[in-house]
């Protein structure tokens, strides 16, 4: 082989190649008459839903590609937000909470918000987004941490948690923020962790790989949407520090990894990891299941478009 082939062979390994996600580590769809199901959306996307209330984290859809991202300004686009609500089923959404203000994170909500009258919860700066996009200020709710906000027979939970290293584009957005605009307008402001509860059990969802020790003292839950993006760039320190500080804190006994799809990749196809470049999902699944080993914690793969119970298989405490 040529120096040239082999230098486009390397290329293609660094910029091109990607880790596999394992068959066969997913959870079962909810049969029919479930009444509690969550349903995967990509990156830190949940939809929460028990038959009569509907709850989002994040609702990023559009995905905006690499290169639009890198060069130009962002914006919402209504067409394949609507089309991914009408996929995924959602009639009675009645909030959408955007886990911190990153474009990745926020750019949608306030489309999501107008298009089906849920109330946008997030901190200020999420607010600021909202506003800039024409959300009525009567469905802009900025939440305090510990409080809790009902709906339904959900309640949610807003926990201050970190973000993975390093921690681009900090800051706040004080002003109503008009689009397009570029991704460096997102910034990220108050980052959050989220508890729902519903009927007794309890979810969090971890939207970024960064915690603040102690910050779950006096909470618990039986699962955990883990927030994995970047994670394997991280020291086996960090990583360690990180399961313990969400996972160990909380008594999870069942771990669900999430942001780590390629979210500049549309929904409409399969979702694939990021390149080695960028991130190995690989080794995160198995720095997961070595420390899901020894207690025995169940971790699960969850896979885009595909609704289910959280809980199935796992006793209540």
């Amino acid at each position: 082989m040529t120096i040239g082939g082999r230098l486009q062979r390397v290329l293609r390994a660094v910029l091109i190649r990607r880790p596999a996600v394992p068959a066969g580590r997913d959870l079962p769809a909810a049969p029919p008459g479930t009444t509690f199901r969550v349903t995967f959306l990509g990156n830190a996307t949940l939809l929460f839903d028990d038959g009569t209330t509907q709850l989002l984290t994040d609702g990023f859809l559009s995905r905006p590609g690499a290169l639009r991202t890198a060069i130009g300004h962002v914006n919402s686009d209504p067409k394949v937000v609507d089309s991914c609500l009408q996929r995924a089923g959602v009639t009675r959404l009645a909030a959408v909470f955007p886990l911190h203000s990153h474009y990745d994170h926020v750019l949608d909500a306030p489309t999501v918000a107008l298009h089906t009258g849920a109330q946008l919860l997030g901190s200020s700066s999420t607010a600021m987004v909202g506003l800039g996009s024409g959300v009525p200020e009567r469905q802009l709710v900025v939440v305090s941490e510990g409080q809790r906000y009902p709906f339904g027979r959900f309640t949610l939970t807003p926990i201050v948690s970190g973000h993975v290293p390093p921690v681009r584009l900090a800051g706040t957005i004080d002003s109503p923020l008009r689009v397009p605009a570029s991704v460096r307008s997102y910034r990220m402001a108050t980052c959050y962790s989220l508890l729902v509860e519903h009927d007794g059990r309890r979810i969090l969802v971890q939207g970024s790989a960064g915690a603040i020790p102690g910050s779950f003292a006096g909470y618990d839950a039986d699962v955990v949407f883990l927030a994995v993006g970047a994670l394997s760039k991280q020291p086996r320190q960090y990583q360690d520090r990180y399961w313990d500080d969400v996972v160990g804190a909380i008594g999870a006994r069942r771990v669900l990894p999430i942001h780590w799809d390629d979210f500049s990749r549309p929904l409409s196809g399969k979702l694939v990891p990021l390149p080695y470049l960028l991130d190995n999902f690989g080794a995160i699944l198995r720095f997961l299941d070595s420390r899901a080993a020894e207690p025995r914690i169940d971790v699960r793969i969850p896979q885009a478009w595909v609704a289910v119970d959280p809980f199935t298989q796992l006793s209540r405490r």
